[in-house]
């Protein structure tokens, strides 16, 4: 690590924090395997130049990994990390092609020699990722943990935002349906006191004959009563105001039975001519009033 800027002896330049002086040593050695490796490849394969294609693949995917690594990309498989294995794993066939190639060459020193270039910036690369990692920094088992509680969490939100929706909703076709009961019951009443002021019998108030002239008597007090006229017959409109409305059978059923079906066809039984679809509003009113009495949604 670099010394604090400041004290005695420190001939290293001060670097950017977060990063590592082996950062230096492992970029050249980076570069000259690079070099050898695609060199050697080119010569191993005989190829002529079509060979760098595979020599630049090569190099790719090594040097693709080793970024991997500095950016601590993670693929878990059986508890632990593809990323490293798959570095070493393409360090070690780089390295079995550049002994081959020096085999092939009849070449001992080279056979030896040429896999120690990218051994050796691996290694490097290695410490220097080692050196820039924080200490204090969460494991990855840690950050795993974490990313799984934020799912979590993440799908209790979207499940309480779909259930307030599926909450609304019912909220909204609860008050339409009662919307529509109090268009219907309105309706009825006004169509009842209809039809109630068209089989009233019209009440016409007594005249007094004040006129003395012509052919009509004049009423004096010497001329008999007036024989009282008899109670009027009892007639369908009379008995029909004196029975109890709709809403009293839809109470009094409502009491007795379970089911609103039930309770609408007593209704209908007693009151043939009553319009089905308002009993079955009045029944559901009451059974709400009934249930908001025990406690339940009014």
């Amino acid at each position: 690590m670099a010394h604090a800027p400041g004290r005695e002896g420190d001939l290293m330049p001060s670097l950017p924090k977060g990063l590592s002086p082996l950062i230096a040593p492992a970029v050249t050695l980076s570069g000259a395997s690079l070099a050898w490796t695609t060199w050697s490849l080119v010569d191993l394969l005989g190829t002529g130049p079509i060979g760098l294609t595979v020599a630049a693949g090569a190099d790719i995917v090594w040097a693709s990994v080793i970024v991997a690594e500095a950016r601590g990309l993670r693929i878990p498989a059986w508890k632990a990390n593809l990323v490293p294995a798959t570095g070493w794993a393409a360090l070690l066939a780089v390295a079995g092609l550049l002994v081959w190639h020096g085999i092939r060459a009849d070449s001992i020193p080279m056979a030896v020699a040429g896999p120690l270039l990218p051994l050796g910036a691996k290694v490097i690369w290695a410490l220097a990722l080692a050196d820039m990692r924080d200490p204090t920094a969460l494991t990855d088992d840690e950050r795993a943990v974490l990313a799984s509680m934020e799912r979590g969490l993440t799908f209790e939100e979207e499940q309480h935002r779909i259930e307030m929706r599926r909450r609304a909703m019912t909220a909204e076709r609860q008050l339409a349906e009662v919307d529509v009961d109090f268009r219907i019951e309105r309706s009825r009443q006004d169509k009842a006191r209809e039809l109630q002021r068209g089989r009233s019998p019209l009440e016409i108030a007594p005249i007094a004959n004040t006129d003395h002239g012509g052919d009509q008597p004049a009423i004096t007090p010497s001329m008999p009563p007036l024989t009282p006229a008899a109670p009027p017959a009892p007639t369908s409109a009379n008995m029909a105001s004196e029975q109890p409305s709709i809403a009293d059978l839809a109470r009094d059923q409502v009491a007795i039975t379970t089911k609103n079906s039930d309770a609408v066809q007593a209704i209908l039984a007693e009151r043939p001519n009553a319009d089905r679809e308002s009993v079955a509003a009045a029944v559901r009113r009451a059974r709400r009033n009934a249930d908001g009495m025990k406690g339940g949604y009014g």
